[in-house]
Formats: structure tokens, sequence, C-alpha cells
């Protein structure tokens, strides 16, 4: 039985969610219901609790008489924190209706009331579903903290159009219909168990190769793109690990995180995890060369205007990985090219590293790849190519990982 965990924030569109938690417990999904205090002034907690069976919550410091639990489980022996608790026991949060204001707080991490810690806690699969009147929706300052949302993989329930709470006025920012809401979570629900049993490993980040005990040579890799493959991978139900080289971006509760510094280093890691894995995503950018010698201690400031380093090249980790590969694993690696004939590049390494699926972006355009939160890439495999467009890292992330499926087939 799916547990349904429903934040409530403040509005007029709050109406529906009652016959969002009736339709849910009615389809037999068990339901817990956090209320904002401005919810509270539109439908009262008694409501909800009469329809979920469950007592609502609205505070940070209330006590929960379940103990975080859903019903029709058993309560935990000890009294947890509920805003900890909740979540871990979700399979699913959809915060609906949500206002701009509570949008706002889940973009950027605050948490003043019991909703915003608990989506903050979250590790199970976070749904918004805006509403709120059009102007406010279409401003800029929501539409930014929408897409910030999406790239840190939180799925948004699009509104409607029509008529408004407001007399008079009309546009976008209608809440969906309840059965719409219940009927997106359970997809999310669908998705997230398609993976399940799954081993995924994730490479992301840049590698560093030290010159001294101070200095390297490395490259703009941010991690954002592998972080983004590893979040969709377990939000399908993967056991994911992620070789993190040098990333400084939040960690996902639920993932395991090994972190790396050089090539040697990555190539060390992915050697532990390969055997267990039925799917390799070599993301990360590694670096083709790296110095041959590098100094003990830090070297002093060069004195001439010119000074050589005597390089060599790091091993091709993801084609080593392939020359071991069991018949039942998929290899997906990536192709950061830079300008001409970048595509025909990345072609002929679907052959040379033996992979089953090459992820080609063009690195020389400023406004996607390293350090970005959007990416352009083409997915080319033997069956064919398909080009997906500059999008929010999490949207190519999934698109790809539908990819990849694809690939089973």
């Amino acid at each position: 039985m799916p547990r349904l965990l429903i934040g409530v924030s403040g509005g007029i569109a709050a109406y529906k969610a009652l016959e969002l938690v009736r339709l849910a417990t009615e389809a037999g999904h068990s339901v817990r219901v956090i209320q904002t205090r401005s919810a509270q002034r539109f439908v009262g907690a008694a409501s909800f609790a009469a329809l979920s069976g469950a007592a609502v919550l609205t505070g940070d410091f209330e006590r929960d008489p379940l103990r975080g639990s859903f019903p029709g489980d058993p309560l935990p022996e000890h009294d947890p924190a509920s805003h900890l608790e909740l979540v871990r026991n979700a399979d699913l949060f959809l915060v609906a209706p949500a206002s701009a204001n509570t949008i706002a707080k889940l973009a950027h991490g605050l948490a003043d009331n019991l909703l915003s810690t608990a989506a903050l806690a979250a590790g199970c699969p976070l749904l918004v579903a805006p509403s709120m009147n059009n102007r406010m929706y279409e401003h800029p300052a929501t539409q930014a903290n929408l897409a910030l949302l999406r790239e840190r993989g939180v799925g948004v329930i699009e509104p409607g159009i029509g008529r408004l709470a407001t007399a008079g006025e009309h546009g976008v920012g209608r809440l969906p219909e309840p059965a719409e809401l219940l009927a997106a979570c359970e997809a999310r629900l669908a998705v997230s168990q398609t993976w399940a049993g799954w081993r995924v490993l994730v490479t992301a980040g840049g590698t560093r190769e030290p010159i001294d005990a101070v200095r390297y040579i490395g490259n703009r890799s941010s991690g954002r793109m592998g972080f983004a493959v590893a979040r969709a991978a377990a939000q399908r139900g993967a056991d994911v690990v992620v070789v993190a080289a040098n990333v400084a971006l939040p960690r996902e509760r639920g993932i395991r995180y090994v972190d790396v510094v050089s090539a040697d280093d990555v190539a060390q890691a992915c050697a532990a995890e390969f055997s267990d894995c039925d799917l390799l995503v070599m993301c990360a950018a590694i670096a083709d060369l790296r110095p041959v010698e590098p100094a003990k201690g830090k070297l002093p400031r060069a004195t001439k205007q010119r000074v050589a380093l005597e390089l060599e090249a790091t091993p091709d980790i993801l084609a080593g990985l392939a020359e071991q590969r069991r018949e039942d694993q998929l290899l997906v690696g990536f192709a950061a090219e830079h300008g001409a004939g970048g595509l025909e590049r990345a072609r002929k390494k679907l052959a040379r590293k033996q992979v089953d699926l090459i992820v080609y972006n063009d690195v020389s355009d400023p406004g996607i790849g390293f350090d970005s939160d959007e990416n352009a890439v083409t997915l080319i495999s033997a069956s064919g190519e398909r080009a997906l467009g500059r999008a929010p890292k999490a949207d190519i992330a999934s698109a790809l990982l539908d990819a990849i499926e694809g690939l089973q087939g």
C-alpha cells in the first residue's frame, strides 16, 4: 500500500486537496497530511483527518500521535521527529496546492514550518502543484524557482488555465483537478519502481592531476550532470553508487558516494564497484593527460617566462572496463567535444570504447555543459541518434534513462 504524504499550503484551492485525499484513500493509498498555518484559514485540519484516518500536523513542535507512521503501519517504539519520520516512511511527497511563497522556500532550502522542513529532509520523490494568480505564477521569480526545483529532480505538475479565485480573473494558475493530481502521483510511483533491483554506477565531476603539492591540472566539470543522472536512477528505484571527483554539490539520501580526486582514483573506485553493477554511466570528465613526475612539495615560482611540463596519457578507464564487461551489463559514455567535428568524433567513440550509448554535448556553447544548470545533448547508439534540445539537466537525465531502458528491449 503506497504511502502518500500531502502538504497543503495556503490558497483557496486547498479545498481540492480534500477530494484528493478522499480519492487517494479509496484507491488504496495510505495518506498523511501536513498543513501550513495559512492553509488552515481555508480548510480545517479536522476535515483532512476525517478523510485520511490520521492526525494532521501543522507545527514543527506538535507531537504526532502516530509517531511518523502511516495508517495501517505499526507505531514505532520511540517518539521520532515528525519532519524526519514522515518523509522517511513516505513513498511520495506531494505539495498541493503549492503557493508562490512555499515554492520559493522549497527552491532556496528555507525551513521555517513543518511542510518546508519535511520537504528539505525528503528522500522520496517530491512533486509540487503550483496554484496562484496568473501574474504571480508568470512572475520571473516564480518561474526561476520552479526551474531550480526541476533541476533538482522535483516534479512540477503544471497548473491549468481558466477562471481564477478573484472575480473576473482568468489565466494560468488553476490547481489541476484532484483526479489529475492523483494520476500524477501514481505515475511517479510507477516510474520510481521500474529500476528496482538495478545496480547503477555513475561517475561525476572532473579529475585533478597534481603538478605539485598545491597545483593541479583540472577542468570545469561541476558534477551536476552526473548527480542528476544518479538522482534520476535512484528515483526509479535503483541502488546507486556515485564515484564523485571533486564535486561540491549537496548529497542525496539513499545514494552512496565515493569521493575521489585523480584519474587513478576514479579507475580504482570503478574497478572495485564495476563487477556488481548492471549499468555504468561514465559522466565524469577524466583528464586525458597528467604530469609525469609531480613534485612532492610546492614548486617555487618560476624565474623564467616559460616552463616545460612533461605530460603523459592517463588510462582509458571506460575502454578498460568495457573489456571486462559481462554480457548483461550496459555501458554509457559521455563525449564532451568542442566545436566543429564534435559529433563525428563522438560517433567514433561509440565503437572505439565498445559501449552501448554515447552522450555527446558541445561544450563550446557557454550556456550548457560545464558548471551549467542546463544541457543539450545527442544520444548516439548502434540503432540511431536522438537529439535532446536545451533543457534542465534533470530533464536530460530522465530522457537518458528512458533511452537506456530502450536498449534493454
